[in-house]
């Protein structure tokens, strides 16, 4: 039996490209290869880019009215055909369906923060700055913008872009993971059914070689990333000494400082669910729980009382938990805890032998806690991307601080507390770009804008919100002077006396 390829999506339909490279697509529950997906060459890329650039001459100059009739005409077919999308996420990422669904919502967020566009991509203006001189601004769309975006959020992560992009008037050619890439095709479609141009959004799957084609090429006018940081770092320099706009999001280490007065069932309850939804594959997952004496152990024992009673399994089971995206994904994760034991680290509840509802060969890890962790342990210091929840205590508050902030990243934080002065502190003190007081995982709402601060967010601008916007324009700044009629310009027909 033939397995199915996901061809690229180029100048509104399905394009096979010229490389003859594939790569397999797996279903994550089952452990079996669904379809292939074509690699795009660099030739693919560089056809995408001119029949993005092309569209770009006309949805450039597109009223932004007319724009912004696409845009809500998207999130409304979006919002009717949500659960389709959600069982693709599902199918290839292995996440549960209820996960695959609050993805597509803080999409949809996105979306509706670019309906607005009209409101958004307004100028400024300064009347009489010097006598008959008046300033103003205009924003205007950069031209072709290049997306490369992770496996973890398939749907989400690409709705964090191209809705602002298109908005402003960019076209745009994405590159998705290729361990999921269908919602890709799939928000294609519904773009040209909401009433997009054809080349405006275009699709070309594929690994290095696409993704160097995007960073290289010298019709793409910018380059947005999510994924790992050292990747990061390179797509930044590749892209910026290819003169290109470039915002490149990184990788995380997130903690959560638990403070003695904190209401623990509020603390173990979000620990689970920051540290297991979508099985730990999320860069906003909170891995590490810092403890400050005496709370460790009665917040160990909750913990492990609610890990007790998740099921893990297939994501299409009302199940809570799913698999990990690969086989070879799930076997680093799990090494992780030969790692842990090895420095010493207690292993309070162990994920390799869980009892799972699914198939036997799907890419199975259970949740899984370690306590006490060495903080020159990699499984403390290395973004392990799984449901590996880390406890290090630590004797007081400027202890959790100082581990905190001595860390590479600076992606999102969390302080539980019931004390507002000490939550006030650790606002200021605290060095991340997203902080959460009593919420476990800080994700900003569309309207404000996501990014860390260090190791986690390569470039000036942060993702979506009003840093989005910003990114995906550039502003002209207009000085003119009008003379006055009365100085032999046109005669306006005003009555005059003599």
């Amino acid at each position: 039996m033939s397995t199915a390829v996901l061809d690229h999506w180029i100048a509104g339909r399905t394009d096979a490209g010229t490389s003859t490279r594939t790569g397999p697509v797996y279903d994550p529950a089952v452990g079996a290869v669904s379809k292939e997906v074509r690699f795009g060459s660099a030739d693919d890329v560089g056809r995408a880019v001119t029949v993005a650039k092309e569209a770009f001459a006309s949805w450039g100059r597109t009223s932004i009215a007319k724009r912004q009739t696409v845009m809500f005409a998207f999130r409304e077919l979006l919002n009717a055909r949500k659960d389709e999308l959600a069982a693709i996420l599902t199918s290839e990422h292995g996440k549960v369906l209820g996960d695959a669904a609050g993805e597509i919502a803080r999409g949809l967020e996105v979306v509706e923060f670019a309906c607005a566009m009209p409101h958004l991509a307004k100028g400024s203006f300064s009347a009489s700055v010097s006598t008959d001189v008046d300033v103003y601004s205009i924003k205007e769309p950069l031209g072709v913008v290049g997306l490369i975006t992770p496996f973890n959020f398939p749907a989400m992560v690409p709705m964090w872009f191209f809705p602002i992009a298109i908005a402003c008037g960019n076209t745009v050619v994405l590159k998705p993971s290729e361990k999921d890439p269908s919602a890709a095709n799939w928000m294609a479609e519904l773009l040209k059914e909401a009433g997009l141009p054809d080349g405006v959004f275009n699709v070309v799957h594929g690994d290095k070689e696409a993704v160097d084609a995007l960073l290289t090429h010298p019709d793409v006018a910018s380059i947005s990333f999510v994924g790992s940081t050292p990747i990061a770092k390179y797509v930044y320099e590749t892209g910026t000494s290819n003169g290109k706009r470039v915002q490149a999001l990184g990788g995380a280490k997130n903690h959560m400082l638990v403070l003695p007065d904190a209401d623990l069932d509020l603390v173990a309850d979000s620990a689970v669910n920051a540290g297991f939804g979508s099985a730990g594959e999320r860069c906003m997952a909170i891995s590490v729980v810092v403890a400050v004496d005496p709370v460790g152990d009665e917040l160990i024992e909750k913990i492990r009382d609610r890990m007790g009673k998740l099921v893990i399994g297939d994501g299409r089971r009302s199940c809570d938990m799913g698999p990990l995206i690969t086989r070879e994904h799930r076997d680093k994760v799990a090494g992780y805890l030969d790692v842990a034991e090895a420095d010493g680290a207690a292993v309070v509840v162990d994920g390799r032998g869980v009892d799972v509802d699914g198939e036997p060969d799907g890419f199975w890890l259970g949740p899984t806690l370690v306590d006490k962790v060495p903080t020159s342990s990699k499984v403390y210091t290395d973004e392990i991307f799984g449901p590996v929840l880390s406890v290090v205590r630590v004797s007081s508050y400027a202890d959790g601080v100082e581990l905190i902030n001595s860390g590479p990243y600076g992606n999102g934080t969390a302080i539980f507390t019931n004390d507002g002065g000490a939550a006030r502190r650790f606002l200021g003190e605290i060095e991340v770009g997203m902080i959460g007081v009593n919420v476990p995982i800080p994700v900003p709402v569309a309207y404000h804008s996501f990014g860390g601060w260090k190791a986690s967010l390569f470039g000036d601008a942060k993702a979506y919100g009003p840093q989005g916007v910003d990114f995906f324009t550039r502003e002209k700044a207009v000085t003119s002077r009008w003379l006055d009629p009365s100085h032999g310009g046109i005669n306006l027909g005003f009555p005059q006396n003599a």
